[in-house]
């Protein structure tokens, strides 16, 4: 049962606010009255900012709450497109959150107050951000250059608890009081990537700081979730989640070590929307996980609680474990409900009771003898699904006028939860529930939270240069004893052992946040760019050829790919470069057309201690292998089932990527200049002045400069191309290959003859198909109903029968100059077409248009022999159309 309340029309201004005050003595610490008086004269300026660049796409908000359960309808202030809840993976339908919220406590003077960004059962939504510009959320992405971003995709918002008014602010529904601030800013930071270790969460660190004048004693924090895993969000099938804390897996790198995730999780109980949807599982199905962890706090030696309830109107069904109590911590009655802590008291005691509650599938088996309180009469039919929420608390601390304390946490996905779409029905038992419990999928979940982890603060990096680069465990695979006299009378012998072979491997950093993670190569540079810093053109060159076929030529420089060193590894650890072709800008419809990379091989050595192949090494090229191994060495003959021997070592080769690395071959990816030598000077500004001969006329190394050439295209399509780098990945930590997107650098080009080309060699328009037969099928060969949808009748690529006509078909008109005048008359003379053509010279339509057989009068043209003229300041030209319908 969901409770959803909406707080006036205000909360969901997504533009303009009303009066705006200034932001500084809105921001006076010293006179917190006289800023909530400010406030009033204006309207919190409330938006969004829309987390979509990796696998899991997320809203976040500027009101302290994640999610778009209360605030729903929204939309990408940046791009107007959808604004998922939390969609993974993205771009499907799966939903897996409803809204969820921070929650802030503390006690000041006798007062027991709690501000929350969203209480999640009334609706009472605490936290505001200020009028414009203020309260306006920021944008920053490493995609753009810009130095002060840290991922490709930042939002910073901020935030307070000052607003009291109630066209905002609900108040205490237990104390019957009006909300009471603690006079706390939080400015809000979320980070998204799109790399392949990092797709799978957002990463948020928030400052929280008392601009009051009280200090804030025995602080709790708080991170409240509900999740609500449906297809479609506000769907049908939110009553059956099943929500739990996972707290270790089983370490990917073996040697039996256990990591510690310490996440919180709700996912679907059988991976369906309803029990009723019949197996198998499809590419709709709720087979995911999603959770939190945190990953800092102001203190290690901190109380955490970890508390899931079911919240219901009927008092039977708002459940939520509870411990009996002790006369030092007496058990707190909820008014009745065992589940959801309304009000301020009741919230902080959840946050601050310390109690870590047993997963929701185990609510059935009697936990009585831990001091739990007797299970439920519905315990069952609580177990095995219902609509959970949960909080993961931690505290206390204090909090003195001024002072700002850091907290960051990982949303976080995983895949393969659910595996077995028969598992719930045959294996689940309420009363038994380790069975189905033992075969969920924690895998991709757990490493997900580790990397997320990872990535706020790197292993093994001494971020700070104190020495300390954090903790690391070892994994001994032999060992000697030493024995050392340190005493001869009486004899005192020590003992002890030292490894002779062993791994060291960081899991943890040195404490100092880094939120930096390894990165593919910068993408190549496909623009050429002026001094001024404005796009000049592309460097994709269309032209048709004497058949009439399409033809792009693509260049790029690869001289930042290709020398920029990777922050991980410090070293240059680019591998090659992939081209991709696209009908339409999404990033699914992008295929791969070409690539190519150096020639260089994996070698696998055999650890005999664990029983695994490892690969520990950076590639090694033909020449190094020759040289390590004698010449005319040939790693391909040693692969996995003919391993090679040396000095006491057992290893295999294998090919890196594709080895495609014959750069002068013109039919695949190749150099423009073969045969120049690397760059004299790797600073562009000293060649510019001693080697000007290794530069192009556009100021690029000549070196870098590459070319590849797609043939047989349609003159009429727009095609999107893509040109990646991509690395070899980083052996030592695990990390797989990365390529930067391909719908993060590509540009659209129609495969013509452009404006300039058809001035100077004096080229006519060309119009196909020509005759136009009805019965040629032209949409099958991308001729015609490939892009075009036209707004005036809907939008519908279909017409509707006996009312408009069918405006899918084309007749395609190329070779155009970019300003003229098309018309095409009947063998009468009668005007039947007008249409104007205006486009910036050299554009991708500029010498292109089409005609969708339709009359100036809208109605579908009839067969029989048509004429057409093109006029421009160039003159006129004119010709005939012959069209069978």
């Amino acid at each position: 049962m969901k409770r959803l309340l909406i707080i006036g029309a205000f909360t969901l201004i997504l533009g303009g606010a009303a009066q705006v005050s200034d932001a500084r003595t809105m921001y006076d610490v010293t006179n917190p009255g006289l800023r909530a008086a400010k406030l009033a004269d204006s309207e919190p300026f409330v938006t969004i900012g829309v987390h979509k660049i990796g696998k899991i796409a997320m809203t976040v908000s500027n009101q302290g709450h994640f999610g778009k359960g209360y605030v729903p309808g929204l939309t990408d202030p940046i791009d107007g497109g959808p604004a998922p809840s939390c969609a993974f993976p993205y771009p499907s339908q799966q939903s897996y959150l409803f809204s969820g919220g921070f929650w802030i406590g503390a006690i000041i003077g006798r007062d027991t107050l709690v501000s929350t960004g969203l209480d999640g059962w009334r609706g009472t939504m605490e936290l505001w951000p200020d009028p414009e510009p203020r309260g306006r959320i920021i944008h920053r992405s490493l995609l753009s250059g810009d130095k002060e971003a840290i991922s490709e995709q930042d939002y910073i918002a901020m935030y307070t608890d000052t607003v009291t008014r109630l066209q905002y602010v609900t108040g205490d529904p237990i104390d019957g009081r009006p909300h009471i601030p603690l006079n706390i800013e939080v400015t809000q930071r979320s980070y998204a990537w799109s790399y392949a270790y990092a797709e799978d969460f957002v990463l948020f660190d928030y400052s929280i700081k008392n601009i009051g004048r009280q200090q804030l004693n025995k602080v709790y924090m708080g991170f409240y979730v509900d999740g609500d895993v449906t297809f479609g969000e506000g769907a049908e099938g939110y009553d059956d989640d099943i929500c739990g804390f996972k707290d270790t897996i089983a370490s990917p790198y073996g040697c039996g070590f256990i990591d510690t995730i310490n996440i919180a999780y709700i996912a679907d109980n059988d991976g369906k929307q309803t029990r009723s949807v019949p197996c198998p599982f499809t590419a709709n199905s709720l087979t995911a996980v999603t959770g939190m962890r945190v990953v800092r706090t102001p203190s290690d030696s901190l109380k955490y609680s970890f508390n899931w309830w079911i919240s219901n109107g009927a008092p039977a069904l708002d459940f939520g474990p509870r411990k009996i109590g002790t006369p030092d911590d007496p058990f707190r009655d909820f008014g009745g409900y065992l589940g959801t802590p309304e009000g301020d008291r009741n919230k902080y005691y959840i946050m601050r009771h310390e109690e870590f509650d047993y997963d929701q599938l185990f609510s059935a088996m009697d936990h009585t003898s831990e001091g739990w309180l007797p299970r439920s009469e519905q315990a069952a039919d609580f177990a095995n699904g219902f609509d959970t929420r949960y909080v993961l608390s931690f505290g206390p601390f204090d909090i003195s006028p001024g002072e700002v304390l850091p907290i960051s946490f990982a949303y976080v996905a995983g895949d393969y939860f659910h595996t077995d779409c028969d598992a719930f029905r045959l294996l689940f038992d309420a009363y038994n529930p380790y069975p189905f419990y033992n075969q969920l999928g924690f895998e991709d979940f757990g490493l997900n939270s580790m990397w997320a982890s990872w990535i706020y603060d790197n292993p093994g990096v001494d971020t700070d240069d104190d020495g300390y680069k954090g903790k690391f465990r070892v994994c001994a695979f032999d060992s000697v004893m030493v024995l050392d006299t340190i005493q001869e009378d009486p004899i005192i012998v020590d003992t002890s052992y030292v490894y002779t072979l062993a791994d060291t491997l960081y899991y943890e950093g040195d404490g100092v946040p880094d939120f930096r993670g390894a990165a593919p190569p910068p993408v190549p540079e496909m623009w050429i760019i002026d001094t001024l810093g404005d796009t000049i053109r592309s460097r994709i060159h269309s032209r048709i050829d004497e058949f009439n076929q399409g033809e792009l030529r693509v260049q790029w420089n690869g001289y930042r790919s290709e020398m920029t060193k990777d922050f991980f590894s410090n070293e240059i650890d680019f591998e090659g470069y992939r081209i991709y072709m696209s009908l339409s800008p999404r990033a699914s419809d992008f295929v791969l057309v070409s690539s190519y990379d150096k020639e260089d091989f994996n070698k696998y050595i055999w650890n005999d201690w664990r029983r695994i192949w490892q690969l520990r090494d950076p590639p090694f090229t033909l020449d190094s292998l020759e040289a390590l191994y004698g010449e005319n060495f040939n790693p391909l003959n040693h692969d996995r089932d003919f391993p090679f021997h040396w000095q006491d070592s057992l290893f295999y080769f294998g090919r890196q990527d594709w080895n495609q690395s014959d750069y002068r071959d013109t039919l695949k990816i190749h150099k423009i200049y073969p045969d120049d030598p690397p760059p004299t000077l790797t600073n562009i500004d000293s060649a510019r002045i001693y080697y000007p001969e290794e530069l192009t006329e556009d100021g690029f190394f000549r070196y870098y400069e590459y070319e590849y050439i797609i043939r047989h295209l349609l003159p009429s399509q727009q095609y999107y191309i893509a040109v990646t780098a991509f690395d070899y990945g980083s052996p030592n930590s695990g990390l797989a290959s990365l390529e930067n997107p391909p719908a993060r650098n590509y540009i659209a080009e129609y495969a013509q003859n452009s404006n300039t080309d058809v001035e100077r060699k004096g080229l006519n328009v060309i119009v196909y198909p020509n005759p136009y037969r009805i019965d040629a099928n032209y949409a099958d060969v991308g001729f015609e109903a490939r892009d075009y949808i036209d707004s005036t009748f809907g939008g519908s690529l279909i017409p509707q029968e006996g009312l408009i006509p069918d405006r899918t078909r084309a007749i395609h008109f190329t070779n155009l100059p970019p300003v003229c005048t098309i018309r095409i008359f009947t063998i009468d003379g009668d005007l039947v077409r007008t249409i104007e053509h205006n486009f910036p010279p050299d554009s991708p339509r500029s010498m292109h248009e089409r005609w969708d057989l339709v009359t100036r009068n809208t109605q579908a043209i009839v067969s029989g022999i048509y004429y057409y003229s093109v006029e421009s300041e160039f003159g006129s030209q004119i010709g005939k159309i012959v069209i069978i319908l």
